[in-house]
């Protein structure tokens, strides 16, 4: 433990010891408890390809379990009939408990998601709090309102509508970020008044694993927050199978998404997802191109492109290409590669074998298809971690698997264009549609082409910024539904009209 980080005291960092020597449990009606069955899976570090911890591999019958809970809590009212600012009072304390155990959330972000410890601390901690405060707040807030009726001339009607909780929502988090990702499912699902079962992604359990601690240290009832193990094909799918479960919010890829919308025909159940992206930053000639190409650098390998807004096609226009190219090569070479525990590290490893094996084969595949490296290449795995370096193909055409499939790692296609009539064209030529930036100085250039966009969320002259009040989410296949504001906490209701004959 003593290379994981300087900035945590020895205290925290023989809590954290502890919990790695012990296989990490389930939580099922307020009880830690082991699998049914004592299966566990390994908790590799990818910083150093080692196995840090174990964790509980949920059988059928635990998954039922959790599930059962949910249901009856919810059906009991231990969650709902609190009153709107009971629940949000526990929803603000369990922020003030992420932010005073933060030291040790954000640890166990960097050794189990392969981030940097500043990173998570100064970054998924504070964001993590300020959505469960975002989500506190419209606890008191969900209301119906008032019609007025037009079909029965001559009669009074008294008519209105209003939100209900959907019932058990079961929550399907992937491993590029574990915490965040987590609490944009929670704290939602809670402010609406759902019960729940969070999945955290196999890779990476621990930090679900504390929230979930600190929900019941903030008074979160027994059976309302449930934690299930395991892995996708087994644990994933019996969630969304079972016919207890009234809605499934997912995060993942699209392939697995299209599985989960067969899944939930069984009882029709409500489906969220957020899926796949292949988003598109488009720089136009008068843009800030020192700004531009910084941001072109941090939009794709942040967390080594693991990220679903990652700006992994790039279109520079013709007269500032050569410029902006060598500027992002010279940030990009500068860019030191290595353990999320060494805090000069620049960008980290990917999540595991399987996520490093299947990135290297898209730079092969790049290279036979006929791109040009100009960084990076195909990486050798060394036995001490995941890495690859940034790697960035130009001399690409639209037809390319790396130009068209989402990779989900630290690979960047760049093309130039002339036309800024067809640039939107080329941005939106992808069968997804998560995200995109436009860099440009000209305000009504960049209004008419974010307009264009086809594309959940789109940036201007910056890339990846967060805020809890703005919707995400996508259109094409990068999903259904939106994450974060007002319209993620309606993805866990249902609407009911009333008419009243007065």
């Amino acid at each position: 433990m003593s290379n994981y980080v300087d900035q945590t005291n020895s205290a925290q960092l023989n809590k954290i010891k502890t919990r790695l020597e012990q296989t990490q449990k389930l939580l099922i009606n307020g009880h830690w408890q082991y699998s049914s069955d004592q299966q566990s899976s390994e908790v590799i570090d990818p910083s150093t390809g080692k196995v840090i911890s174990q964790a509980s591999v949920a059988t059928f019958d635990d998954v039922n379990l959790a599930v059962s809970a949910a249901k009856a809590s919810f059906e009991r009212g231990d969650w709902t009939n609190m009153t709107p600012s009971q629940r949000g009072k526990i929803l603000w304390k369990v922020a003030d408990l992420i932010e005073e155990y933060g030291d040790e959330i954000a640890t166990l972000e960097m050794i189990d998601a392969g981030k940097k410890f500043s990173s998570a601390r100064q970054g998924e901690i504070p964001f993590a709090a300020d959505c469960f405060r975002y989500f506190a707040g419209w606890c008191t807030k969900v209301e119906g309102s008032t019609k007025t009726l037009s079909i029965i001339p001559g009669q009074d009607f008294h008519a209105y509508t209003q939100r209900e909780p959907i019932g058990v929502a079961a929550l399907i988090v992937p491993w590029n970020g574990p915490l965040v990702q987590a609490v944009w499912k929670i704290a939602p699902a809670l402010a609406a008044g759902c019960s729940c079962i969070i999945k955290p992604a196999m890779e990476t359990p621990l930090s679900t694993i504390r929230l979930a601690e600190i929900m019941i240290e903030a008074g979160v009832p027994a059976g309302v927050f449930n934690v299930i193990l395991g892995g996708g094909a087994t644990a994933g799918k019996w969630l969304t199978d079972h016919p207890y479960v009234d809605k499934v919010s997912f995060t993942g890829s699209t392939a697995v998404g299209k599985q989960i919308i067969d899944a939930a025909k069984g009882n029709l159940k409500k489906v969220s997802l957020e899926l796949g992206g292949k988003s598109a930053m488009v720089v136009f000639a008068d843009a800030d191109i020192e700004e531009a190409s910084q941001g072109a650098v941090d939009a794709i390998f942040s967390h080594a492109g693991q990220v679903c807004v990652a700006a992994s096609r790039l279109f520079i226009h013709q007269d500032v290409f050569d410029v902006m190219i060598e500027k992002i090569k010279a940030k990009t070479l500068a860019i030191k590669v290595g353990s999320c525990h060494d805090e000069s590290t620049g960008m980290g490893p990917v999540i595991s074998q399987s996520q490093f094996d299947s990135i290297s084969r898209y730079i092969n595949t790049g290279i036979e298809e006929g791109g040009r490296l100009l960084t990076g290449g195909v990486p050798k795995y060394s036995g001490d971690g995941y890495y690859i370096y940034p790697t960035i193909f130009v001399d690409v055409k639209p037809e390319m698997t790396v130009v068209k499939e989402e990779i989900f790692g630290p690979v960047l296609v760049v093309q130039s264009f002339n036309d800024n009539d067809d640039i939107t064209n080329m941005a939106n030529d992808s069968e997804y549609g998560l995200a995109a930036s436009i860099w440009t100085k000209d305000v009504s250039k960049a209004h008419k082409t974010a307009a264009a966009m086809q594309a959940g969320l789109v940036w201007v002259n910056c890339h990846s910024i967060p805020d809890m009040a703005v919707p995400f989410g996508g259109y094409k296949q990068s999903g259904w539904g939106r994450e974060n504001g007002y319209e993620a906490l309606l993805q866990y209701t249902e609407l009911k009209s009333v008419i009243v004959k007065l």
